[in-house]
């Protein structure tokens, strides 16, 4: 295992432990719905470290909201909906999909170019949903 599948091995066992019998009272309380609040306002909180180009406090807010991700993992996990798996599996195969010019043949593209044809792609995701 490399050093940060140990460390996000050790983060998500972290959050498993806060939902256990044992866990806190507060992040046992959570939901989806409860949560949004506390998203929205650690994006605000990275977007104001990262307007002030604040990197100790980029790195604490990213820290929070991964945190968060994985409490919404765990949460839908426990309640039968998907599993922290799923979640990074398919954003995985979304970003290997969406960048077929890195994954399937190398090709420079200008951002235009870029833009254009992952728009596309995504179009054609959508339209086969």
């Amino acid at each position: 295992m490399t050093p940060v599948s140990q460390h996000f091995s050790q983060l998500h066992d972290t959050v498993r432990a806060l939902l256990g019998e044992q866990g806190c009272p507060w992040d046992k309380r959570q939901t989806n719905a409860s949560l949004r609040e506390h998203l929205s306002s650690e994006l605000g909180e990275l977007l104001t470290a990262i307007e002030r180009e604040d990197h100790r406090n980029i790195c604490e807010e990213l820290g929070d909201l991964l945190y968060l991700i994985l409490l919404l993992s765990e949460i839908n996990s426990n309640d039968g909906r998907f599993t922290l798996k799923d979640v990074i599996t398919a954003i995985d195969s979304k970003l290997v999909r969406r960048h077929p010019h890195v994954f399937d043949q190398y090709t420079e593209l200008s951002d235009d170019e870029l833009r254009k044809q992952w728009l596309a792609i995504k179009m054609q995701e959508k339209a086969s949903e």
